[in-house]
């Protein structure tokens, strides 16, 4: 008779340890990044009344009489299927597409989280500004000027410095890509302006000197007389300028001195691309490969105290690959044009904003037209995620059973991409919960049913002796 009573109140007790995971998963419908749980039950031990017995050549076998003690919780499982994603707009929210969890730094100790409402603090650090907990990630290091990121490294806070320069650099390399109508006429000798505007093309694009002033740059085309795909180069720095500067060219890798010939020739192949190039001092580049005019000019220096004082600056000026059209200089029968000149100088400039792609590299943007990769948001996969113990402010913590973090970009070893501008949804579907939410219910209503009958019997023997 007291076994039913302990098998109620294990009911009672664990159906009511399920309403309140029930109860939990509710409150927290709207809690962005919520992983539902899910409890599972078991029966547990049993008293046996008699053993089984094997059959005999007179009698069959017999099963074993066992009377059940009740029933326990099995486990609790935290449910990590997708959420739903919300958009926001705001940059520094992110959300998770696939597997993987944010890492923050809790002053010192890592946690996990898929809630991606982030911000940034005063000193431009990412946070989560709930609880102050740093997002960690990987900074980018300058390298031979390019901004790289080493993903193997450890992982770092991630500062994201809105307001900050973004130094001048002067122009390294410009990169011709212009056509030379072959059909523009030579220049005839004793030729009048406007017919010498017409025999040549000139080809201007801005050049960055060190302290980040704007340069005009000019390279004029003219015909080589008598010899046919031959075009002589006239290059100028600042040619409308009252005092226009000195520019001189050198054809190979060391840098002119400032004030030599700033003149070269080059040469195409009959099937209108690049074959040679050669500078003022005779210097002929080779048969293949790139052909590069290493151009040097002087500009006032900014020293306090050096009046008059010259500053070299020197750049290359790419003419493209002998035997390409691809980013090349070429002769062709269509109109002088220059659809495709570049060069990566430029001044100083400001953050003014900054974007976070899918793969979670920041890329900084700044007022003189320049994006420079800031750092990237790290991600963190389980081998078994559903053996995290979640610590509180919606976070999760490595157990033994989790397994070790592996951190890494996103979309590698199985983690999910990065979505800027939207947060996941917590994953708790109301239906099934309140659906859960009638058996479990039902579930305790039966099982203190079972009390009470139990109650009632034991009330009929007290009853037997009057």
């Amino acid at each position: 008779m007291m076994r039913s009573l302990f098998s109620g109140v294990s009911g009672l007790q664990n159906h009511q340890t399920r309403m309140d995971v029930i109860g939990n998963n509710l409150a927290n419908i709207n809690t962005y990044g919520f992983k539902r749980n899910r409890v599972n039950f078991q029966d547990i031990f049993y008293q046996q009344l008699s053993g089984a017995a094997s059959p005999t050549e007179s009698l069959g076998g017999v099963n074993p009489k066992e009377v059940g003690l009740g029933m326990s919780v099995a486990s609790i499982d935290t449910v990590h299927i997708q959420g739903t994603l919300q958009t926001t707009g705001i940059g520094t929210d992110l959300a998770i597409q696939g597997t993987g969890f944010f890492v923050l730094d809790d002053r010192g100790s890592f946690l996990y989280t898929r809630d991606g409402a982030f911000n940034i603090d005063e000193n431009g650090t990412l946070v989560d500004p709930a609880n102050g907990m740093m997002v960690k990630g990987w900074m980018a290091q300058e390298l031979n000027g390019i901004m790289s990121l080493n993903t193997s490294g450890d992982v770092e806070d991630l500062v994201i410095p809105v307001g900050s320069k973004d130094p001048a650099r002067a122009t390294a390399v410009v990169n011709y890509a212009c056509n030379l109508d072959k059909r523009t006429p030579e220049i005839p000798e004793g030729a009048n302006e406007l017919q010498t505007r017409d025999g040549t093309w000139s080809s201007p694009i801005k050049i960055y000197d060190s302290f980040g002033e704007v340069h005009q740059l000019s390279v004029q085309f003219t015909r080589v007389p008598g010899v046919n795909n031959s075009w002589n180069a006239a290059v100028s720095v600042d040619p409308e300028s009252e005092i226009p500067t000195n520019a001189s060219i050198g054809l190979g890798v060391e840098a002119p001195q400032a004030g030599g010939p700033a003149v070269f020739t080059v040469t195409f192949n009959n099937n209108g691309t690049l074959q040679s190039a050669a500078d003022g001092a005779g210097n002929t580049s080779g048969g293949e490969g790139p052909v590069i005019m290493n151009i040097a000019y002087d500009v006032q220096s900014a020293t306090p105290g050096a009046d008059g004082a010259m500053v070299r600056q020197n750049f290359q000026l790419n003419l493209g690959t002998v035997g390409s059209t691809l980013n090349s200089i070429t002769q062709f029968a269509e109109s002088s044009s220059t659809k495709a000149v570049t060069q990566d100088g430029h001044t100083m400039g400001y953050m003014d904003n900054f974007t976070i792609d899918n793969s979670g590299v920041i890329t900084g943007i700044y007022s003189n037209g320049t994006n420079r990769i800031i750092g990237q948001v790290a991600l963190a996969s389980f081998p078994n995620q559903g053996g995290l113990e979640k610590a509180g402010d919606n976070t999760f913590r490595v157990t033994n059973n989790s397994g070790d973090p592996n951190v890494g970009p996103s979309g590698i070893a199985g983690k999910g991409k990065i979505i800027s501008g939207a947060l996941e949804m917590s994953n708790v579907d109301m239906a099934d919960q309140l659906t859960d939410m009638i058996i479990t219910q039902r579930g305790f209503q039966v099982n203190s049913r079972t009390i009470q009958t139990a109650d009632q019997l034991l009330q009929e023997l007290l009853t037997l002796k009057r």
